[in-house]
Protein backbone atom coordinates (compact mmCIF):
# COMPACT_ATOMS: atom_id res chain seq x y z
CA UNK A 1 0.00 0.00 0.00
CA UNK A 2 2.81 2.73 1.05
CA UNK A 3 4.72 2.00 -2.61
CA UNK A 4 1.13 2.50 -4.11
CA UNK A 5 0.82 5.95 -2.51
CA UNK A 6 4.37 6.84 -2.93
CA UNK A 7 3.84 6.21 -6.85
CA UNK A 8 0.89 8.08 -6.65
CA UNK A 9 2.35 11.04 -5.51
CA UNK A 10 5.54 11.01 -7.94
CA UNK A 11 2.35 10.77 -10.31
CA UNK A 12 0.77 13.91 -9.20
CA UNK A 13 3.97 16.01 -8.81
CA UNK A 14 5.13 15.22 -12.45
CA UNK A 15 1.29 16.16 -13.50
CA UNK A 16 2.16 19.43 -12.00
CA UNK A 17 5.19 20.36 -13.28
CA UNK A 18 3.81 19.64 -16.83
CA UNK A 19 0.62 21.52 -16.17
CA UNK A 20 2.93 24.24 -14.61
CA UNK A 21 5.03 24.16 -17.91
CA UNK A 22 2.17 24.16 -20.01
CA UNK A 23 1.03 27.59 -18.05
CA UNK A 24 4.04 29.25 -18.73
CA UNK A 25 3.76 28.25 -22.74
CA UNK A 26 0.27 29.83 -22.45
CA UNK A 27 0.81 32.72 -21.06
CA UNK A 28 3.85 33.38 -24.27
CA UNK A 29 7.09 32.58 -22.50
CA UNK A 30 10.13 33.40 -24.61
CA UNK A 31 9.22 34.89 -28.27
CA UNK A 32 5.90 35.00 -28.42
CA UNK A 33 2.50 36.06 -26.44
CA UNK A 34 2.28 39.76 -25.92
CA UNK A 35 3.42 41.45 -29.06
CA UNK A 36 -0.51 42.93 -29.56
CA UNK A 37 0.24 44.94 -26.20
CA UNK A 38 3.87 45.95 -26.99
CA UNK A 39 2.52 47.52 -30.24
CA UNK A 40 -0.02 49.29 -28.64
CA UNK A 41 2.09 50.36 -25.98
CA UNK A 42 5.60 51.38 -28.34
CA UNK A 43 2.83 53.42 -30.54
CA UNK A 44 4.10 51.94 -33.78
CA UNK A 45 4.26 48.62 -35.36
CA UNK A 46 7.55 47.48 -36.67
CA UNK A 47 6.75 45.00 -40.05
CA UNK A 48 9.89 43.53 -41.80
CA UNK A 49 9.66 43.94 -45.84
CA UNK A 50 11.56 44.46 -49.13
CA UNK A 51 13.51 47.20 -50.79
CA UNK A 52 13.79 46.03 -54.23
CA UNK A 53 10.64 44.35 -56.03
CA UNK A 54 8.35 46.88 -57.37
CA UNK A 55 4.66 45.55 -56.50
CA UNK A 56 5.53 43.99 -53.36
CA UNK A 57 7.98 46.02 -51.38
CA UNK A 58 10.06 48.55 -52.64
CA UNK A 59 11.91 51.39 -51.44
CA UNK A 60 11.07 54.49 -53.66
CA UNK A 61 13.68 57.46 -54.67
CA UNK A 62 11.89 59.50 -52.12
CA UNK A 63 12.67 57.31 -49.37
CA UNK A 64 9.08 55.39 -48.93
CA UNK A 65 8.14 52.33 -49.21
CA UNK A 66 5.84 51.22 -51.39
CA UNK A 67 4.20 47.73 -52.83
CA UNK A 68 1.02 45.24 -51.47
CA UNK A 69 2.91 44.23 -48.47
CA UNK A 70 3.63 47.73 -47.40
CA UNK A 71 -0.03 48.31 -47.78
CA UNK A 72 -0.55 45.47 -45.45
CA UNK A 73 1.50 46.66 -43.07
CA UNK A 74 0.05 50.09 -43.12
CA UNK A 75 -3.61 48.06 -42.76
CA UNK A 76 -2.69 46.80 -39.90
CA UNK A 77 -1.35 49.98 -38.22
CA UNK A 78 -5.09 51.23 -39.44
CA UNK A 79 -6.41 48.82 -37.29
CA UNK A 80 -3.94 48.52 -34.18
CA UNK A 81 -4.07 52.81 -33.75
CA UNK A 82 -6.64 54.02 -36.56
CA UNK A 83 -3.60 55.45 -38.38
CA UNK A 84 -1.89 53.85 -41.33
CA UNK A 85 0.97 55.72 -40.76
CA UNK A 86 1.91 54.46 -37.54
CA UNK A 87 4.78 51.78 -39.25
CA UNK A 88 8.27 50.92 -38.84
CA UNK A 89 9.53 49.31 -42.17
CA UNK A 90 12.79 46.98 -41.59
CA UNK A 91 14.70 45.91 -44.84
CA UNK A 92 14.74 42.17 -44.35
CA UNK A 93 16.67 40.07 -46.65
CA UNK A 94 16.54 36.13 -47.55
CA UNK A 95 19.04 35.53 -45.21
CA UNK A 96 18.09 37.72 -41.89
CA UNK A 97 14.56 37.33 -42.55
CA UNK A 98 13.48 34.72 -39.78
CA UNK A 99 16.00 35.86 -37.71
CA UNK A 100 14.72 39.28 -37.62
CA UNK A 101 11.23 37.69 -36.21
CA UNK A 102 12.56 35.54 -33.91
CA UNK A 103 14.71 37.76 -32.18
CA UNK A 104 11.49 40.52 -31.73
CA UNK A 105 13.22 42.75 -34.25
CA UNK A 106 10.34 43.17 -36.16
CA UNK A 107 6.75 41.98 -35.36
CA UNK A 108 5.49 40.58 -38.71
CA UNK A 109 7.23 39.51 -41.44
CA UNK A 110 5.42 40.88 -44.68
CA UNK A 111 8.27 40.33 -47.42
CA UNK A 112 6.85 37.74 -50.24
CA UNK A 113 7.99 34.74 -48.20
CA UNK A 114 6.93 31.52 -49.33
CA UNK A 115 4.66 29.67 -46.92
CA UNK A 116 6.45 25.97 -46.72
CA UNK A 117 6.04 23.31 -43.75
CA UNK A 118 9.74 23.63 -43.28
CA UNK A 119 9.30 27.38 -42.72
CA UNK A 120 5.64 26.76 -40.44
CA UNK A 121 7.18 23.82 -38.65
CA UNK A 122 11.04 24.92 -37.89
CA UNK A 123 11.26 27.87 -37.63
CA UNK A 124 9.29 29.36 -34.70
CA UNK A 125 7.14 31.07 -37.57
CA UNK A 126 3.21 31.06 -38.16
CA UNK A 127 2.13 31.97 -41.60
CA UNK A 128 -1.23 33.89 -41.58
CA UNK A 129 -3.58 34.27 -44.83
CA UNK A 130 -2.36 34.29 -47.91
CA UNK A 131 -2.12 37.53 -49.94
CA UNK A 132 -0.85 36.80 -53.37
CA UNK A 133 -0.72 33.25 -54.94
CA UNK A 134 2.70 33.32 -56.76
CA UNK A 135 4.60 30.31 -58.61
CA UNK A 136 8.71 30.25 -59.89
CA UNK A 137 9.43 31.56 -63.42
CA UNK A 138 11.87 32.17 -65.97
CA UNK A 139 13.02 35.59 -67.20
CA UNK A 140 15.37 35.55 -70.83
CA UNK A 141 16.55 38.65 -73.02
CA UNK A 142 13.97 39.12 -75.05
CA UNK A 143 16.15 38.41 -78.23
CA UNK A 144 17.25 34.92 -76.04
CA UNK A 145 16.73 31.20 -78.01
CA UNK A 146 14.97 29.91 -75.12
CA UNK A 147 11.79 29.34 -75.49
CA UNK A 148 10.78 26.87 -72.62
CA UNK A 149 12.29 25.47 -69.76
CA UNK A 150 13.64 22.50 -71.67
CA UNK A 151 15.38 24.89 -73.40
CA UNK A 152 17.46 25.50 -70.36
CA UNK A 153 20.27 22.43 -71.11
CA UNK A 154 23.67 24.09 -70.62
CA UNK A 155 22.56 27.57 -69.32
CA UNK A 156 23.62 29.40 -66.35
CA UNK A 157 20.64 30.80 -64.25
CA UNK A 158 21.06 33.63 -61.67
CA UNK A 159 18.90 32.86 -58.73
CA UNK A 160 19.14 34.80 -55.16
CA UNK A 161 20.57 32.21 -52.20
CA UNK A 162 18.38 31.66 -49.12
CA UNK A 163 15.10 31.54 -50.89
CA UNK A 164 12.73 28.81 -51.96
CA UNK A 165 13.12 29.35 -55.48
CA UNK A 166 17.02 28.28 -54.95
CA UNK A 167 15.64 24.58 -54.58
CA UNK A 168 13.26 24.97 -56.64
CA UNK A 169 15.62 25.09 -59.25
CA UNK A 170 17.83 22.27 -58.71
CA UNK A 171 14.81 19.92 -58.01
CA UNK A 172 13.00 20.68 -61.10
CA UNK A 173 15.25 21.12 -63.59
CA UNK A 174 17.22 17.69 -62.46
CA UNK A 175 13.63 15.99 -62.76
CA UNK A 176 13.84 17.37 -66.04
CA UNK A 177 17.37 16.02 -66.73
CA UNK A 178 18.47 19.37 -67.68
CA UNK A 179 22.40 20.07 -67.20
CA UNK A 180 22.93 23.83 -65.36
CA UNK A 181 24.82 26.18 -63.56
CA UNK A 182 22.91 28.00 -60.83
CA UNK A 183 24.69 31.22 -59.89
CA UNK A 184 23.57 32.65 -56.97
CA UNK A 185 23.51 36.14 -55.63
CA UNK A 186 22.53 37.17 -51.65
CA UNK A 187 19.62 39.57 -52.87
CA UNK A 188 17.76 41.55 -56.39
CA UNK A 189 19.99 44.40 -57.34
CA UNK A 190 23.06 41.63 -57.33
CA UNK A 191 20.66 39.26 -59.66
CA UNK A 192 20.22 42.03 -61.46
CA UNK A 193 23.40 43.31 -62.14
CA UNK A 194 25.01 39.97 -63.15
CA UNK A 195 21.96 39.65 -65.44
CA UNK A 196 22.73 42.56 -67.27
CA UNK A 197 26.37 41.78 -67.82
CA UNK A 198 25.78 38.90 -69.26
CA UNK A 199 26.78 36.64 -66.23
CA UNK A 200 23.26 33.83 -66.86
CA UNK A 201 21.60 32.79 -69.76
CA UNK A 202 18.42 33.53 -67.40
CA UNK A 203 16.99 34.83 -63.84
CA UNK A 204 14.59 32.68 -62.07
CA UNK A 205 12.17 34.10 -59.07
CA UNK A 206 8.63 34.02 -58.50
CA UNK A 207 6.67 35.58 -61.45
CA UNK A 208 5.08 38.18 -58.96
CA UNK A 209 9.04 39.03 -58.56
CA UNK A 210 9.87 38.83 -61.76
CA UNK A 211 7.26 41.18 -63.52
CA UNK A 212 7.91 44.09 -61.02
CA UNK A 213 11.74 43.96 -62.36
CA UNK A 214 10.67 43.58 -65.75
CA UNK A 215 9.03 46.52 -65.44
CA UNK A 216 11.91 48.63 -63.94
CA UNK A 217 14.49 46.73 -65.56
CA UNK A 218 16.70 49.71 -66.67
CA UNK A 219 16.88 52.14 -69.94
CA UNK A 220 20.12 51.95 -70.47
CA UNK A 221 20.11 47.80 -70.19
CA UNK A 222 17.45 47.82 -72.91
CA UNK A 223 13.98 48.54 -70.76
CA UNK A 224 10.93 46.42 -70.02
CA UNK A 225 10.82 45.19 -73.94
CA UNK A 226 14.45 43.51 -73.53
CA UNK A 227 13.27 41.33 -71.06
CA UNK A 228 10.60 38.64 -71.38
CA UNK A 229 8.97 35.80 -68.83
CA UNK A 230 8.92 32.18 -69.75
CA UNK A 231 5.11 30.69 -69.64
CA UNK A 232 6.69 27.68 -67.38
CA UNK A 233 5.41 28.22 -63.95
CA UNK A 234 8.22 25.44 -61.73
CA UNK A 235 6.45 25.79 -58.21
CA UNK A 236 3.52 26.79 -56.15
CA UNK A 237 4.63 30.07 -54.26
CA UNK A 238 1.79 31.04 -51.41
CA UNK A 239 3.01 34.29 -50.18
CA UNK A 240 1.52 36.42 -47.23
CA UNK A 241 2.72 37.36 -43.33
CA UNK A 242 4.69 35.75 -41.00
CA UNK A 243 4.15 35.31 -37.04
CA UNK A 244 5.98 34.20 -33.96
CA UNK A 245 4.49 30.68 -33.57
CA UNK A 246 2.64 30.27 -29.74
CA UNK A 247 1.35 33.77 -30.06
CA UNK A 248 -2.22 33.28 -30.78
CA UNK A 249 -3.69 36.73 -30.03
CA UNK A 250 -1.26 38.62 -31.96
CA UNK A 251 -1.97 35.75 -34.89
CA UNK A 252 -5.90 36.23 -34.50
CA UNK A 253 -5.01 40.55 -35.16
CA UNK A 254 -3.05 40.18 -38.44
CA UNK A 255 -5.12 37.50 -40.11
CA UNK A 256 -8.76 39.33 -39.59
CA UNK A 257 -6.91 42.15 -40.80
CA UNK A 258 -6.10 40.43 -44.01
CA UNK A 259 -9.49 38.70 -43.98
CA UNK A 260 -10.96 42.05 -43.49
CA UNK A 261 -10.08 43.43 -46.43
CA UNK A 262 -10.46 40.77 -48.50
CA UNK A 263 -14.31 40.72 -47.65
CA UNK A 264 -14.45 44.17 -48.16
CA UNK A 265 -14.03 43.77 -51.41
CA UNK A 266 -15.75 40.52 -51.71
CA UNK A 267 -19.01 43.37 -50.07
CA UNK A 268 -18.37 45.87 -52.52
CA UNK A 269 -16.85 48.16 -49.46
CA UNK A 270 -14.01 50.59 -50.62
CA UNK A 271 -12.06 53.70 -49.23
CA UNK A 272 -14.65 55.93 -51.50
CA UNK A 273 -17.83 54.63 -49.92
CA UNK A 274 -17.25 52.70 -46.51
CA UNK A 275 -18.35 55.81 -44.44
CA UNK A 276 -21.96 55.54 -46.19
CA UNK A 277 -21.76 51.59 -45.75
CA UNK A 278 -21.51 52.10 -42.16
CA UNK A 279 -24.13 54.77 -42.08
CA UNK A 280 -26.45 52.81 -43.56
CA UNK A 281 -25.20 48.85 -44.08
CA UNK A 282 -27.28 47.02 -46.66
CA UNK A 283 -26.85 44.26 -45.04
CA UNK A 284 -25.64 42.03 -41.56
CA UNK A 285 -22.73 40.72 -43.34
CA UNK A 286 -21.30 44.33 -43.73
CA UNK A 287 -22.64 45.60 -40.30
CA UNK A 288 -20.32 42.83 -38.36
CA UNK A 289 -17.50 43.56 -40.67
CA UNK A 290 -17.74 47.61 -40.08
CA UNK A 291 -18.85 46.56 -36.06
CA UNK A 292 -21.82 48.71 -36.54
CA UNK A 293 -25.92 48.34 -36.12
CA UNK A 294 -27.66 46.75 -38.66
CA UNK A 295 -31.88 47.17 -38.53
CA UNK A 296 -31.96 48.65 -34.84
CA UNK A 297 -30.19 45.12 -34.07
CA UNK A 298 -27.10 44.51 -31.65
CA UNK A 299 -23.70 45.47 -32.67
CA UNK A 300 -21.52 42.54 -33.14
CA UNK A 301 -18.09 43.58 -31.68
CA UNK A 302 -16.12 41.95 -33.93
CA UNK A 303 -13.25 44.32 -33.24
CA UNK A 304 -13.49 43.54 -29.37
CA UNK A 305 -12.59 40.09 -29.63
CA UNK A 306 -9.49 40.93 -31.26
CA UNK A 307 -8.44 43.61 -28.79
CA UNK A 308 -9.14 46.14 -31.24
CA UNK A 309 -11.69 49.33 -31.47
CA UNK A 310 -15.22 48.32 -33.05
CA UNK A 311 -15.02 50.08 -36.30
CA UNK A 312 -11.12 49.06 -36.68
CA UNK A 313 -12.29 47.75 -40.45
CA UNK A 314 -13.50 51.09 -41.18
CA UNK A 315 -10.16 52.30 -40.79
CA UNK A 316 -8.22 50.07 -42.38
CA UNK A 317 -10.27 50.36 -45.51
CA UNK A 318 -10.93 54.05 -45.24
CA UNK A 319 -7.44 55.04 -44.87
CA UNK A 320 -5.77 51.96 -47.04
CA UNK A 321 -8.81 50.29 -49.05
CA UNK A 322 -10.01 46.87 -49.62
CA UNK A 323 -8.12 44.19 -51.19
CA UNK A 324 -8.61 45.25 -54.77
CA UNK A 325 -7.91 48.69 -54.35
CA UNK A 326 -4.48 47.27 -52.16
CA UNK A 327 -3.85 45.03 -55.60
CA UNK A 328 -4.35 47.64 -57.98
CA UNK A 329 -2.74 50.05 -56.81
CA UNK A 330 0.34 47.75 -56.30
CA UNK A 331 0.57 44.64 -58.23
CA UNK A 332 -1.41 45.21 -61.26
CA UNK A 333 1.37 48.57 -62.01
CA UNK A 334 4.34 45.54 -63.22
CA UNK A 335 1.53 44.15 -65.20
CA UNK A 336 0.00 41.04 -63.39
CA UNK A 337 -3.52 41.12 -63.92
CA UNK A 338 -5.80 39.84 -61.30
CA UNK A 339 -8.77 39.47 -63.72
CA UNK A 340 -8.62 35.21 -64.30
CA UNK A 341 -5.66 34.88 -62.09
CA UNK A 342 -5.61 33.08 -58.92
CA UNK A 343 -5.00 36.31 -57.06
CA UNK A 344 -9.26 36.92 -58.37
CA UNK A 345 -11.86 37.03 -55.74
CA UNK A 346 -13.51 32.92 -55.21
CA UNK A 347 -16.48 34.79 -56.40
CA UNK A 348 -14.39 35.10 -60.10
CA UNK A 349 -12.96 31.48 -60.28
CA UNK A 350 -9.71 32.98 -58.12
CA UNK A 351 -8.45 31.72 -54.48
CA UNK A 352 -9.01 34.87 -52.55
CA UNK A 353 -11.25 33.47 -50.03
CA UNK A 354 -12.11 34.88 -46.28
CA UNK A 355 -13.95 33.02 -43.82
CA UNK A 356 -17.45 34.88 -42.78
CA UNK A 357 -17.16 37.07 -39.96
CA UNK A 358 -20.50 35.94 -37.18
Amino acid sequence: MLKRFTFLGVLLATLALIAAACGDDDDGGGSGGETLKEVQDRGTIVVGVKDSQPGFGNLEPDGTFSGQDVEFARALAAAIFGDAGDVEFVVASAADRFDLLASGEIDVLIRTTTWTSSRDVDLNSQFVATTFYDGQGITVRADSAIQSVTDLQGATICVTSGTTTELNLEVRLSELGIAHTALSFEGDPEVLAAFIAGRCDAWTGDKGNLAGQRASFPADAGGPDSVRILPDTLSKEPLGPVVRDGDTEWFDVVQWVVFGTMLADEFGITSANVAQMAANPPNSDVARLLGVSFDGGAVFNFGASLGLSPTFMQDVIGQVGNYDEIYQRTIAQVGLARAGSLNASWLEGGLIYAPPVR
